[in-house]
């Protein structure tokens, strides 16, 4: 006899929904600004070690104690990273998310605001940028909390999304019961937002990727060189709008200020913006316009 697991392997098969994005776009492209820097594992943060993950220097966790070659790792994307980034978008009068870690936000918040000031939306990533499987829920779910209250102060709406990137086993029920989001980012399982049920309301999810993702730059089966992550967005890109033809996708490419935002490399952001605008019909958007888009014409049904 079949065992039930609580995970849906499934999803569309081979008849997904028909998008119909705006202006009938093959494909709705969302980049997605992870903004991390300076609420990372350290111990000025009040944690027991410091970082070791998604940066250019290769360390061991140091326990007790500050690691001064990491922390100004991060803080190149800081004080530099976003400034190119930001350029990179308003200058073609394109709009991306911010991932906002919360504390990252209140330790700088100019770029975040000059990302505001574009029209590009806000979505919470966590209070800290940390593994949430580690807390308590009533701790997890305090930071939720925090995280909507800061957006609403910000741009005077609270959140339509949440992404905790390692969200914990409550992570997706406890933003469901904050009552204040459409959606979570919080899988990589397909090319289309989904509707998930078995909560106190149907709940909308738009998948993340860490594919098309320049966390690959800090990962060691990831890309070495600008050029290489131009041709795997390239290549991804190019497949989804050929499938768009007759099945329109849905495509999302994360981005860290410490590293695409590094002059070996920021250039293949500038070429990949520059490749997707040569194409008709190619929805360049942020992700709460996805949301609302798909709530709109394909709410959800049992």
């Amino acid at each position: 006899m079949r065992k039930e697991l609580p995970r849906n392997l499934i999803g569309y098969r081979n008849q997904p929904p028909y998008a119909d994005w705006p202006g009938d776009a093959r494909i709705a492209v969302n980049f997605c600004i992870n903004y991390e820097e300076g609420a990372e594992l350290c111990v000025l943060n009040g944690d027991d070690r410091s970082e070791v993950r998604l940066s250019d220097v290769v360390v061991d966790a140091r326990i007790g104690a500050r690691d001064l070659n990491i922390e100004s790792s991060y803080e190149y994307g800081s004080r530099v990273g976003y400034w190119r980034l930001i350029e990179a978008f308003t200058a073609r009068d394109l709009k991306a998310t911010v991932n906002l870690v919360g504390l990252a936000g209140e330790y700088n918040p100019h770029a975040l605001g000059e990302m505001i000031e574009a029209g590009f939306d806000l979505q919470p990533h966590g209070w800290r940028w940390i593994d949430y499987d580690t807390l308590s829920e009533h701790e997890e779910r305090k930071h939720i909390q925090k995280s909507i209250q800061q957006v609403i102060q910000l741009t005077g709406a609270p959140p339509l999304g949440y992404y905790a990137g390692l969200p914990s086993i409550h992570t997706r029920r406890l933003v469901i019961e904050a009552e204040s989001f459409l959606y979570d980012s919080d899988v990589y399982n397909d090319d289309l937002p989904y509707w998930v049920s078995g909560f106190d309301r149907p709940h909308l999810v738009l998948p993340y990727s860490l594919d098309t993702n320049d966390s690959r730059f800090g990962r060691k089966e990831g890309y070495q060189i600008g050029g290489d992550f131009f041709t795997y967005i390239k290549d991804s890109f190019d497949f989804l709008y050929g499938e768009g033809g007759k099945s329109p996708k849905m495509m999302t490419i994360g981005l860290h200020a410490r590293l695409l935002g590094r002059p070996g490399r920021i250039g293949a952001l500038h070429r990949i913006l520059d490749y997707m605008l040569e194409h008709e019909r190619v929805w360049i958007c942020n992700r709460n316009e996805i949301a609302c888009h798909w709530a709109e014409h394909h709410p959800y049904q049992e």
